[in-house]
Parts: structure tokens; sequence; C-alpha cells
């Protein structure tokens, strides 16, 4: 019977499996970037390789909580998730909501400048990234089904338990 507690348990599992392998290719990507002198940046690859290890210690922290049902862990799991969600929502929302009619960047002069701006060379750059960045956010977004499965599975009483027992 799908929606009873194995199959709550078994999605659980795999969306947590699922983190796990998104940490590693961002791992990955990181050490690449770095090893290919692709991005000399250290604080982007920094920022990366730390979103890697956090879903890493959060996508065991489900699979424990998954594997024992064990209430504390999957509780905090889901609140993790939770703010997760809301942070990337709103970063996406953000990103996709610039609008370049209304130019809130470009500061009126009273001077004209020979040079071409440095705005108007990066805007479709600019742009592009704010795109990019908002539809991954949204992608990504779905770790609310990750919070929606672990108040599903939390709620469920294992049939292998004692039959006294609360939850």
């Amino acid at each position: 019977m799908c929606g009873g507690f194995t199959c709550s348990k078994n999605a659980l599992t795999a969306l947590n499996i699922l983190y796990i392998v998104v940490a590693f290719i961002l791992i990955g990507v990181a050490v690449y970037g770095r090893a290919s002198a692709l991005v000399t940046n250290l604080p982007i690859i920094g920022g990366i390789l730390v979103c890697g290890v956090i879903l890493i210690l959060i996508s065991i922290l489900g699979l424990i909580g998954a594997a024992k049902h064990h209430q504390v862990l999957l509780f905090f799991y889901m609140l993790i998730l939770f703010l997760l969600f809301l942070i990337q929502f709103s970063i996406a929302c953000a990103c996709l909501a610039v609008n370049t009619q209304k130019h809130c960047c470009q500061y009126p002069t009273d001077t004209d400048c020979e040079c071409p701006l440095c705005m108007q060379k990066l805007q479709s750059t600019i742009d592009y990234a704010f795109k990019l960045c908002g539809s991954i956010g949204l992608f990504f977004s779905f770790t609310f089904v990750g919070v929606w499965l672990t108040v599903r599975y939390r709620n469920q009483k294992d049939p292998r338990a004692n039959p006294s027992a609360f939850l």
C-alpha cells in the first residue's frame, strides 16, 4: 500500500540519497573548478564546498532519522529542511523578480561620460545570472517535498513497534 509506513520510509530514504548525490556533485564541481583553475575566486569555491558538506550532514541526519524512525531527529530534519526551503524560495523569487525596465542601479549624473558605463556592459551577464540563480533556486526548493514526507512519516506508527506505545 503506497502511502503507508514502508512507502514513506523508502521515499524519505530515496530523497536523502538524492541529496547525498547532489552534495557530492557540488563538492566535485568545486574541486574540479579549483584544480582546473577554472574559478580563481577562493570564496566561491569555499562556499560551494561548504554547501556540499552541509547538505551531506543534513541528509545523513534524515537517513538516520528515517531508518530508526527517531522522532527527535525527524523533527529537527524537518525544521532544517523547512528553513532551507524558505531561504531558497526567497532567493529564487528575488532573483526572478529583478526588473531591468526600472533602471534602479543607474544613477543620474550631470556630466556625460566618454567611456561606456560598466553597468551597460555587465547588464546581460547579470540578467542571465539572476535568471539562472532563480531557476536553480526554484528547482531546489523541492526540499518542501522532503518536509512533507518527513511530517507524514513522523506521524505514522511503526507496524513492528509495541502496539501500546505512542507513535
